[in-house]
């Protein structure tokens, strides 16, 4: 007979709202967790756990607990294709994070835009939220990173502070370098800059000595160049020992230990955008991110120990930023893939780690160039030179 009342007891437990296991929302993450794009898209993974550890710690979603389902892209549109398929048609995913390079984003833009999945991306190019043309559509994309026309907004207000005029620019074949062209050119005139140059080179390239000496012909007073990975601390290192004295100026991608290095002492004096996580102790108190920053950095050092492996970088708050963007939205709007989608758009004065998010229906970044710093290398440290 007390048997029968245990499992009476159970059953009821079992049966009750109190006993009820909450169930999951599932949230799709795409990254680059092998092939050359792993050195960004590991670290990002681990900050997209650590991000649903710390909200799934304080209660989740209205009680309910977040479940990420990975997929690695390896770097590779195709790959990045199948797995998005997986995740939407199988996993049945309410919304997405990643992936990682521009490239696997274009590839899955429409795949995720026909199935009207809401996605934060952790691309840096602006073509994954552009649209008209080639563009296709991008009612459903979101980006967590600066755009790139934002980065370069930033180095041109620099220059033309500096009183510089005349640049030439040396950019990556790849999506991301055309990106980044595309923008240095078309925003150049506004703020009375000058291309003098322009020379490219693949991704894979090493040596871009060539294209360099072409550029000093021209006698810029300043060099922009436009990649992500070696190729950057390639470019910083044939400067150097061309014995190249104008500044050199990197993207928004790259600072981090890895280019320090990387580059070694060639990276003395190089200048580039960054978010304000690279150097977030040199901001001043009155910032309002400074505080964000520091409880992120304790965070991801002191109790995930993520650094021990992957140190920080102006990666590292991309997928913080997406899956907190995310949650907001889900939030108000419930596992309702479409209502989560407007609710995206609504979000105004999110404090992040990349910066301030204001979005709307117009822009699905919502970051301006206040989000972003420039940094110079001094001394092998990141040192914060415009604000």
């Amino acid at each position: 007979m007390k048997k029968f009342w245990v499992w009476l007891a159970v059953l009821i437990w079992g049966l009750s709202p109190l006993g009820l296991k909450a169930e999951e929302i599932k949230i799709g993450a795409l990254f680059a967790l092998s092939g050359p794009a792993a050195f960004i898209g590991t670290p990002t993974k681990l900050v997209a756990e650590m991000a649903v550890a710390e909200i799934n710690k304080a209660g989740g979603i209205n009680g309910q607990p977040i479940k990420l389902v990975m997929a690695d892209t390896e770097g590779d549109p195709t790959k990045a294709v199948m797995a998005v398929k997986r995740l939407i048609e199988v996993e049945k995913v309410i919304a997405l994070i990643g992936p990682t390079r521009t490239g696997t984003g274009m590839a899955i833009k429409p795949i995720v835009e026909r199935a009207r999945v809401p996605i934060v991306m952790t691309v840096g190019g602006d073509p994954v939220i552009m649209e008209g043309g080639k563009f296709g559509t991008a009612r459903y994309i979101f980006k967590a990173p600066q755009r790139s026309s934002t980065a370069v907004k930033k180095i041109y207000i620099y220059l033309q502070k500096h009183g510089v005029s005349r640049v030439a620019i040396l950019t990556a074949t790849d999506g991301f370098g055309q990106d980044g062209k595309r923008w240095l050119k078309k925003l150049a005139p506004a703020y009375g800059i000058k291309i003098v140059g322009e020379e490219s080179f693949n991704p894979t390239d090493t040596d871009m000595s060539g294209q360099l000496r072409r550029l000093m012909t021209k006698r810029p007073q300043a060099l922009i160049c436009w990649t992500i990975g070696p190729a950057g601390a390639i470019v910083a290192k044939n400067a150097k020992r061309l014995g190249i004295k104008v500044p050199l100026f990197q993207c928004h991608g790259l600072p981090g230990p890895k280019y320090l290095e990387l580059a070694g002492a060639a990276a003395e004096g190089n200048l580039m955008p960054s978010t304000k996580l690279m150097a977030w102790e040199q901001l001043p108190d009155n910032d309002p991110q400074k505080p964000v920053i520091a409880h992120f950095v304790h965070l991801y050092r002191e109790v995930y120990h993520l650094d021990r492996k992957f140190p920080i970088n102006t990666h590292s708050g991309y997928a913080w930023d997406a899956v907190n963007l995310l949650v907001l939205a889900i939030k108000k709007a419930g596992p309702d893939r479409e209502k989560i989608r407007d609710e995206l758009e609504k979000i105004n004065g999110y404090v992040g780690i990349s910066g301030i998010y204001r979005l709307s229906p117009q822009d699905h970044c919502g970051l301006d160039v206040d989000s972003m710093i420039i940094v110079k290398v001094e001394n092998g440290r990141w040192k914060l030179v415009g604000y």
